[in-house]
């Protein structure tokens, strides 16, 4: 797609977004499915009057059976190609296999697409009901996003100190892989000992990122070998008793079957085999792949190195925020909103009886063991348990806000050990849709100087309720759409939907503590924040350095934290830089539907409109939106 064709339909966006969000004037306001889950890129023509269709047992036509008989025949081809993936949403056909990402497989992967897409093309659009058309649209859009980035795929980073397949499959593993039968636990093994195939893949994949040029930057490659030298601490990989987070994880689910002792022990040998002899020698092998590249990687940390690096990081900035903004626009959005959130904190600090400057003031906040929990286990176990309480507060009070919920359970965790080093400051994993798995909220409790009190609302409001757990268990668990949809994610709606839960919570009478609402600014503030220093370094050629001073000088975050948060950055490309720009929309919408409908307007349907269609564009967001305020008028 052109962006010349769609320029009307981003030029709203890119001009709204280039100062702080308005005020309401009346009141406050209140892979391939299974792996590509990132965001579609759209900035297209979207229907303006998407609606659930009225009588789901109506008869449908020719040829939307025949659409939905596609949608189901592919849905079931990516289950099998992509079977760790399919171990997620509880699917246990392969669970003893790990996806491929050999360059032959990937290949093909992409003929496939191509395929697709010309199915596609032989679909006759008129044809399809209002919710067809939406799921065709959303399909298609998937597939053409991944054809237009094909020609960056060996861009992205393989592997990187964030996360990548160094930590995964132990968290898949660990979080995902039950064991509930001895065929369960058989899997578990054989699983083990096809990781060295996995790796293989992942070992030619950095392989041919070196020979084009793309290597890590230098500084990411000892944190990688940190982590995945963490997996093969502890028995049996070494002498010490301690068992190591694989060999604990198996043990502790074998225990649970108690199943004949000679059948439990012949289980256990075969896992220990399997560590020694499969998955040793093979994290061994990633190990020396990474540390390979060590007197050959650079330090130069923006993406705008690679060959062609500023049209990757343009790619990147259309499939995160979906839409065509700039790098100069999101970075003048950025700047624009900081400006604004740095004026309501000051209220807050008049509030708290603070004088001064803000500058010294969130130095105060940064420093003060009065705002943090000890880093120690007790502090950690209360702030886990403080998180759940503010959850179980929010509960209470979704009915109000919202006319359809999730069934499926939340657990607040802490990230595991061995990967919490590395591991991100918070983040959620959905449950499958059977609801056999709950979602989670993990926290990451490595510093706590990092984790502060006054944050501690916005965050678990963020990742669990009513934010991703609300978003993702409901997308899940909605009936009648073709499965892909239920699973397709687009990051500014995700993310911004999460953002604009933080701020949903200040109407729903949180944050009652003005420390707790300087928290929630503070949240926003860093989301303002990263479109700044995204673009800065990606962009701007900014230095690790560089957006590290900047994140010290304008939050009140440790500089550990900004530390970590720029790393972060640097290995991840224009994701973060979806969360405002999506969070900034929603509210743009739900002013726009208020002031449309005036007393007619319902904040529970909004949310059910925003949420009832799974994850979507944002253009497409803001024609269910509408939908919505025609059908409200034209009832009234």
């Amino acid at each position: 797609m052109s962006n010349s064709h769609h320029a009307g339909a981003c030029s709203t966006a890119r001009c709204s977004l280039a100062k702080p969000v308005r005020r309401n004037a009346v009141q406050p306001l209140r892979g391939l499915w299974l792996v590509i889950v990132m965001s579609l890129v759209s900035c297209g023509e979207a229907e303006t009057n998407i609606k659930p269709d009225a009588d789901t047992d109506a008869p449908i036509s020719a040829e939307q059976a025949r659409l939905e008989d596609f949608f189901a025949a592919t849905w079931e081809e990516d289950l099998a190609r992509f079977p760790a993936s399919a171990s997620y949403l509880g699917v246990k056909d392969q669970q003893d296999q790990w996806n491929d990402v050999s360059e032959s497989f990937q290949l093909e992967s992409l003929e496939i697409t191509r395929q697709r897409l010309a199915f596609m093309d032989t679909i006759d659009t008129t044809q399809l009901s209002p919710d067809r058309t939406l799921s065709y649209r959303l399909y298609r859009l998937d597939l053409e996003r991944t054809l237009a980035g094909a020609a960056f795929r060996h861009h992205r980073y393989v592997i990187h100190q964030y996360r990548g397949p160094h930590t995964s499959p132990i968290s898949l593993l660990v979080n995902v892989h039950t064991i509930d039968s001895e065929r369960d636990a058989a899997d578990y093994i054989a699983r083990l000992n096809n990781l060295p195939r996995y790796f293989d893949g992942v070992i030619e994949q950095i392989s041919i990122r070196a020979d084009k040029g793309m290597y890590l930057v230098d500084w990411m490659i000892p944190k990688i070998v940190e982590s995945a030298g963490n997996v093969l601490a502890g028995a049996p990989f070494d002498a010490t008793e301690t068992p190591s987070v694989i060999w604990q994880d198996f043990n502790d689910k074998l225990m649970r079957l108690n199943l004949e002792p000679a059948i439990a022990d012949g289980l256990r040998q075969a896992a220990r085999k399997a560590l020694l002899a499969s998955v040793k020698p093979a994290y061994e092998r990633l190990i020396a792949a990474v540390e390979a590249q060590q007197g050959m990687a650079g330090s130069e940390d923006g993406v705008w190195r690679f060959p062609s690096g500023d049209a990757f990081y343009a790619n990147r900035l259309r499939v995160f925020t979906t839409t065509d903004l700039s790098p100069e626009d999101i970075h003048e959005a950025g700047l624009a909103n900081v400006e604004r959130l740095h004026g309501e904190m000051r209220a807050v600090m008049a509030e708290l009886g603070e004088q001064g400057e803000l500058s010294a003031f969130l130095d105060r906040v940064r420093k003060n063991p009065e705002l943090r929990y000890p880093n120690t286990e007790k502090g950690r176990a209360d702030y886990l348990s403080a998180a759940r309480m503010a959850i179980d507060a929010m509960a209470e009070k979704l009915p109000d806000y919202f006319g359809v919920l999730p069934r499926a359970e939340l657990i607040v965790k802490r990230v595991e050990p061995y990967r919490e080093q590395s591991a991100g400051k918070a983040f959620y994993q959905s449950p499958p849709p059977d609801g056999s798995r709950p979602g989670i909220y993990y926290a990451n409790l490595h510093d706590m100087d990092a984790m502060p009190i006054t944050d501690l609302e916005a965050l678990a409001f963020h990742e669990g309720l009513p934010g991703h757990h609300l978003q993702r268990a409901i997308a899940a668990e909605l009936a009648n759409v073709p499965d892909f949809q239920r699973h397709t994610g687009f990051t500014a709606f995700t993310e911004g939907w999460g953002l604009y839960s933080e701020y949903l919570a200040r109407e729903m009478g949180f944050y009652q503590d003005p420390y707790s609402n300087f928290g929630r600014l503070a949240m926003e503030l860093w989301r303002a924040a990263r479109l700044v220093v995204d673009t800065g370094l990606h962009y701007k050629r900014w230095t690790r350095e560089q957006a590290v001073a900047y994140l010290v000088a304008n939050t009140p975050n440790a500089e550990y934290d900004c530390q970590r948060a720029i790393e972060r950055y640097i290995a991840m490309p224009g994701q973060a830089t979806a969360y405002m720009i999506g969070k900034l929309r929603i509210v743009e919408l739900r002013e726009m539907a208020e002031e449309t409908l005036g007393t007619r307007f319902d904040i529970g349907a909004f949310h059910d409109t925003v949420l009832g269609s799974g994850a979507v564009p944002l253009d497409q967001l803001e024609a269910n939106v509408q939908g919505l305020i025609q059908r409200t008028l034209s009832e009234s």
